[in-house]
């Protein structure tokens, strides 16, 4: 699964390479083509209070369903793409899909992209970063506090739809940085460590328009364990 990302090269030329995060995504049937919907790690109840079963159940079996189909269904008469790893895809040949179908190729591809990793880096346990991944945070941001904040006012802050992630750049650094809609990290040479869906649809049932009290609650159930596997892969040097 893993060992695809290890010959990637982030995208773009004359910069650093950078191995890419986990992959997912990929067919669980190899002798099938496409993308499916990736079970989730959890009970749809098992992040409340954070965030609410109603509104994990319709963002994971209806949102992120609805990605996975409109991009096997874009993609269908692609067949080379659309064996890549999505993230292969975002990474290195987002370019190569043809152009009039390019922008839902990246709007889907990217939300299946951006939700399977959303997925795996919550958890009910909660935690605080430590290892690896805690020195970088505290190098880079001086303090586990001042990340959280700086993360948060990108959340926040999003004019409309989109996500605030933190991501290792084409430097091999961390850095925090907001995307529109579902564009990926992926497509500008980055690796998401970890990232904040701020769709109104991930939290309007349960905090309607109050979105820093969904970020705040979100922090509770962020998976540091997964964050810190994604960050050493992502550095990892070959």
């Amino acid at each position: 699964m893993f060992s695809r990302r290890e010959v990637l090269k982030a995208a773009g030329a004359g910069v650093a390479t950078l191995a890419l995060a986990p992959l997912v995504g990929r067919a669980a049937d190899e002798k099938k083509i496409g993308y499916t919907l990736p079970k989730l790690p959890y009970a749809f109840d098992a992040l409340e209070p954070s965030i609410d079963a109603k509104t994990m159940e319709i963002h994971h079996d209806r949102h992120h369903k609805a990605y996975v189909d409109n991009a096997n269904n874009l993609l269908k008469d692609h067949p080379k793409l659309l064996a890549l790893p999505v993230e292969e895809l975002l990474a290195t040949k987002i370019n190569e899909v043809p152009e009039k179908i390019r922008q839902g190729v990246i709007n889907n591809a990217g939300g299946h992209s951006n939700h399977s990793i959303f997925w795996e880096i919550m958890s009910p346990k909660g935690g605080e970063p430590k290892g690896e991944l805690l020195k970088a945070i505290e190098g880079k941001f001086k303090s586990v506090d001042a990340f959280k904040k700086e993360l948060s006012t990108k959340a926040t802050t999003l004019f409309g739809s989109g996500w605030a992630w933190l991501v290792v750049n084409k430097k091999g650094e961390l850095e925090v940085v907001q995307k529109k809609n579902q564009d990926s990290p992926y497509m500008d040479g980055q690796t998401p460590i970890l990232g904040v869906d701020v769709w109104e649809h991930a939290y309007y049932l349960k905090y309607q328009n109050a979105r820093p009290k969904y970020v705040e609650a979100w922090w509770k159930v962020v998976n540091w364990d997964k964050a810190a596997d994604r960050y050493a892969k992502a550095t990892k040097k070959d």
